[in-house]
């Protein structure tokens, strides 16, 4: 299979890019921003110590007014040198490779779109057509502005992009999200809140043997405090993970500080901020313990609304105008969508194309997906929904 768009991917694919990898995530950035560029996007960055954020911008056409916004990102979960053990490969329809479906498939994509939606129209042009290289029809017609943000650190959930990303969404009139969709192509009309948190406990260091009461054990504190965490669930359904603990230094000292990070998940923003405000007001147990939870990264639960629903009607309608079945529902996952969402902004995700494993090594997406999805964003950009 040989086409500029699977070419493009397969570039991207390898230029790995996982999060906080400055050098590689800044060769990726290059790359992308000069294919941007060339599919007739105005470029811009905001600048990161852990990796920049793109800023892409289309203007408005034939008269059309407003603006609309579309989130990606540009990192993936995979360290440099996964390529060696988990290569690109193409397979029929299958496309293999780290980051392949999540999510740098929908980069291209967009990118594919955004240069045929420049395109004047051609009525001879079909999908069987030869020259026409990404295998969809070209469409012009009055489109809004057109604004891209691709964010380099969503996989740790947007620490440094949140800001930017809700600035943006203040002024779109309607959000789309570029992440994987739901099995089989169906968007994405909501999404669990997801908080990344930190408990740090600071205790008082001692001789373990010859001096034990003189010290606070900050490790025993922290145990007890995961405890308490674990009652905080109560009988809401909320997910509470503990992914890593760290503390002390050698067995006959005693610990003088720990920490655990937990990953929490909600599905009701009631419960989200009862949670998250016993978790900020944990008290130490022990009287020379101290204890202390900052918020890593917080993504407030996005529940399906009536504008939301609005938006979804409108792209299915473009959808099937162009033969494409679709339908949308919420998710489990968290992306940079919840924000928007949570903001009340009309939003709707899971635009990229579609496959399967996300962060599994076995990660796919469709070649015929990826077809798919470029003919849907052509029309998006061209036939406002």
């Amino acid at each position: 299979m040989s086409s500029p768009v699977i070419a493009a991917l397969h570039r991207y694919t390898h230029a790995e890019s996982p999060t906080g990898d400055l050098r590689a995530l800044a060769e990726l950035a290059a790359m992308l921003e000069a294919d941007a560029t060339a599919a007739g996007f105005a470029t811009a960055r905001e600048p990161h110590p852990t990796g920049d954020h793109l800023l892409w911008t289309l203007p408005a056409r034939g008269g059309a007014t407003g603006s609309m916004l579309f989130l990606t990102h540009y990192d993936t979960v995979w360290p440099v040198g996964t390529l060696r053990h988990m290569p690109w490969t193409v397979d029929g329809d299958t496309i293999r490779g780290p980051g392949v479906y999540d999510t740098k498939s929908g980069i291209a994509a967009l990118l594919a779109a955004a240069a045929l939606s420049a395109a004047p129209a051609d009525p001879t042009a079909t999908t069987a057509d030869p020259g026409n290289q990404a295998g969809v029809v070209a469409l012009d017609g009055a489109r809004p502005e057109i604004r891209v943000i691709v964010v380099a650190d969503e996989e740790i959930g947007s620490p440094t992009a949140t800001a930017l990303v809700t600035a943006e969404a203040q002024r779109a009139d309607a959000v789309l999200g570029l992440e994987p969709p739901h099995p089989g192509g169906d968007l994405k009309t909501g999404r669990r809140g997801s908080t990344r948190a930190r408990i740090e406990v600071t205790g008082v260091e001692a001789h373990a043997a010859l001096d034990p009461d003189a010290g606070a054990n900050a490790i025993d504190e922290l145990v007890d405090q995961l405890i308490r965490v674990r009652e905080l669930r109560r009988d809401r359904p909320v997910l509470i993970n503990t992914g890593t603990i760290a503390g002390g230094g050698r067995t006959n000292v005693v610990a003088g500080q720990a920490h655990a990070d937990l990953g929490l998940r909600f599905a009701d923003p009631d419960d989200e901020r009862a949670v998250l405000a016993e978790l900020t007001a944990l008290q130490p147990i022990h009287p020379r313990a101290g204890v202390a939870t900052r918020l890593l990264s917080h993504r407030p639960t996005w529940q399906p609304s009536p504008s939301g629903a609005e938006l979804l009607t409108r792209i299915v309608a473009v959808a099937a105008g162009i033969g494409q079945r679709l339908d949308g529902r919420p998710a489990d996952g968290a992306a940079d969508t919840n924000t928007t969402g949570a903001l009340g902004r009309p939003t709707i995700d899971g635009l990229a194309p579609r496959g399967g494993g996300a962060h599994a090594r076995t990660e796919w997406v469709s070649a015929t997906g990826i077809t798919e999805r470029i003919t849907l964003l052509t029309a998006l950009l061209t036939r406002t929904p």
